[in-house]
């Protein structure tokens, strides 16, 4: 007959060495503890964190232990949804044998993954900026592109703002002709005019 209790007895000390700063025992009837898992750090150090909660049933390893995720770190709800189906199926895989550690290395594993993911995402992020901006950048140098049909609406536009300035020119150049004293008129106005040549003369 299987002493369940000595097994677990052993596992518990076993995983008090694999894991002394992660690992808290919570009550001792039913035995329940907790580990906490951390994730390889990944890009600028950032990592992933869960502690999972192991309650041994009474026939434990027979039985497979209740697993919970009590908390979490920059997981979110799809990743704890994930981590706690893992851990009902290596529980189910690995019946009959003492299992928290294959359990938390799953986990370890599965979080490892996510800190990739979290990378690969804010990548793919970085890239979809980059080519937003290069979108923007090629519109603001892609003016309309040039057809016959808008070609000749802006000539005949062009057309009409020179005849436009012509005219004005012409106007004033007809405004400044009338203005324009003549050769005479100016000689009878200004009376130094008639001594101005004697006096280059002399010089």
């Amino acid at each position: 007959m299987t002493d369940y209790s000595e097994e677990q007895r052993n596992e518990l000390e076993a995983l008090e060495s694999i894991y002394p700063d992660s690992f808290t025992v919570l009550s001792e009837k039913p035995t329940t503890f907790t580990i906490t898992v951390t994730s390889e750090a990944g890009e600028n150090d950032e990592t992933v964190q869960t502690t999972l909660k192991f309650t041994y049933r009474e026939k434990y390893p027979d039985e497979t232990p209740l697993c919970e995720v009590v908390s979490q770190e920059n997981l979110d709800d799809n990743d704890v949804t994930d981590i706690i189906k893992l851990l009902e199926q290596q529980a189910e895989e690995n019946l009959g044998m003492v299992m928290i550690f294959t359990l938390v290395s799953a986990v370890q594993e599965k979080l490892n993954e996510i800190v990739d993911q979290i990378k690969t995402r804010r990548e793919e992020e970085k890239k979809q900026k980059e080519r937003e901006a290069e979108e923007e950048e090629k519109q603001r140098f892609h003016g309309t592109p040039v057809t016959i049909e808008n070609f000749l609406n802006w000539k005949a536009k062009f057309d009409a703002e020179l005849l436009e300035i012509k005219r004005k020119k012409m106007k004033e150049e007809e405004q400044a002709g009338k203005n324009k004293l003549s050769g005479k008129q100016l000689f009878e106005m200004d009376h130094n005019l008639d001594t101005s040549d004697i006096q280059f003369l002399e010089e």
